[in-house]
């Protein structure tokens, strides 16, 4: 007796095709390092699918023909930094910018092989599949670019410090055992004396700050070392791409400070009625955490934006 079997047309797993489409103006960028493939609905032009180099010019034309095409949402994948000029151009002249995660557009299933990666996002965009990464404001994007690269002077900076300390280590002299941070008053005191030629441990001792812990003594013996040329050499140029990158940290500092200005206050956190904190904060004790922890945020960034930078002993 023949078994009853289940067809392969029945076994296999049927995948619902969506048809509706929610951004009929939608256009896909496949976003590289030297190349933009683009593609817009196919009724809208002869070539759907288009090549344009990164230069300025060709990203200028790109949005041109989008235009042409009545292309108004446009979905691309965060590549990189390579997206952020295309990006900003795009914003520029009006469109809404669809910015997806690689990662979640690789994710979606029923790709076919032979469907560009700029015709797959375009299609995705078009049915409403594609979520948007969370892109803040140029203005907020200009501060946090400066934030960015104000943290990696200060990493430079770190390591210019470090590198006096071994040089200093290197001579025997044992500064940092002693001060807390040679970069402090006292510590840049001593090392300005060092590589003005002052050899007397003592008379070096006496550039100790009052604050210091240590005793004249204690540090006078700390600076008792073997003195070389090629060690004094790397530490004077040490000393001074410190004192340029906290120069340039300082000019950073003010620069964020004038962007921080142009963003107009929405709220005073200082003088929030308590009957609009209540409205937010039902217990009492955590309104005064909320408060508090507002407080000290902003007491936080002013301290670090402050231009003048009071010295660390």
């Amino acid at each position: 007796m023949k078994k009853a079997g289940v067809s392969k047309e029945a076994s296999k797993k049927k995948v619902a095709v969506i048809t509706h489409v929610i951004e009929p103006n939608a256009a896909g960028i496949d976003v590289g390092s030297t190349e933009m493939f683009v593609a817009v609905p196919v009724d809208r032009d002869p070539q759907p699918v288009r090549r344009f180099t990164t230069f300025t010019k060709d990203l200028v034309g790109l949005t041109d023909w989008l235009k042409q095409c009545g292309v108004t949402s446009v979905a691309m994948e965060s590549t990189g930094v390579f997206w952020i000029p295309l990006f900003q151009l795009l914003e520029d002249r009006g469109f809404r910018v669809c910015l997806v995660n690689a990662r979640h557009a690789k994710n979606v299933p029923g790709r076919k092989t032979d469907v560009a990666d700029c015709q797959w996002l375009q299609y995705l965009h078009s049915v409403g599949l594609l979520r948007a990464s969370h892109r803040p404001t140029q203005t907020i994007c200009a501060i946090r670019s400066l934030w960015r690269h104000r943290e990696s002077l200060v990493q430079i900076a770190a390591h210019h410090t470090q590198h006096m300390q071994k040089a200093l280590d290197q001579m025997n002299i044992q500064l940092h055992h002693v001060i807390s941070d040679i970069t402090g008053v006292t510590g840049l005191a001593i090392i300005d004396a060092i590589l003005g030629g002052e050899r007397d441990p003592n008379k070096l001792a006496q550039l100790r700050n009052a604050r210091i812990k240590a005793s004249e003594k204690t540090v006078a013996d700390a600076l008792v070392g073997d003195y070389r040329s090629e060690h004094l050499f790397v530490l004077r140029q040490s000393l001074e791409a410190y004192r340029q990158y906290q120069s340039w940290i300082t000019d950073c500092d003010r620069e964020i400070e004038r962007q921080l200005r142009r963003i107009e206050s929405k709220i005073d956190l200082f003088n929030i009625p308590s009957s609009e904190l209540k409205k937010t904060v039902e217990n009492p004790e955590e309104m005064k955490h909320a408060s508090i922890s507002a407080m000290t945020c902003i007491a936080s960034l002013e301290s670090i934006l402050r231009t003048y930078r009071a010295s660390v002993v």
